[in-house]
């Protein structure tokens, strides 16, 4: 049976692999209950908390949908990989130059990985969308990089056309570590 969390006791609830935790009745942004279990921005795929310049974010929280056919976040749960795409998702920017500079912080994150400069590294908390409204699954904590993949591999800029606009993107690939849960103290 899966792990539920409402909405009033996002606060102090632990982050549990797979639980699900409950959006408020506000009907409005207001009701994200990632902003509630962590304190993090109530919209966007890429929500850290702190600067992204320097890697000065304590941490980053990852939010996907798992449907989005232009940019196919995945998951693969055998393997704890997670496949995540940047957030530069429209022909209007170049790579790194986002409003909420997502991209800088994933490539800055995955400089330090390859540096084995791991203390720079913030943690990844990664969130699904679930089945109803602004409800959402915690996935796991997350690293960059995964075994068996180099530095050409676990970082790349893909190209993308929309519009006759061609534009590029990163796909990132993650690994969840094997922590079931976290005690929210530590967030």
């Amino acid at each position: 049976m899966q792990k539920e969390f409402n909405f009033n006791e996002l606060e102090t609830a632990d982050l549990v692999v797979d639980a699900l935790y409950r959006r408020g009745d506000a009907r409005n942004a207001g009701d994200d209950p990632i902003h509630g279990l962590i304190g993090c921005a109530n919209l966007g795929g890429i929500r850290p908390i702190g600067s992204t310049k320097n890697l000065a974010s304590r941490l980053v929280v990852f939010y996907t949908t798992l449907m989005d056919p232009d940019w196919p976040d995945f998951l693969d749960e055998q393997t704890g990989q997670f496949y995540y795409f940047g957030d530069n998702k429209t022909p209007s920017h170049l790579l790194h130059d986002t409003p909420r500079r997502g991209n800088v912080l994933i490539r800055d994150s995955f400089e330090a990985l390859h540096l084995q400069d791991r203390k720079k590294i913030p943690p990844f908390f990664i969130f699904t969308k679930a089945a109803t409204g602004r409800d959402v699954i915690f996935k796991g904590l997350a690293v960059p990089g995964a075994d068996g993949l180099g530095p050409t591999e676990d970082l790349v800029a893909v190209w993308k056309s929309k519009k006759g606009q061609r534009f590029q993107n990163y796909r990132a690939i993650f690994t969840i570590l094997n922590i079931p849960s976290i005690k929210n103290s530590w967030i």
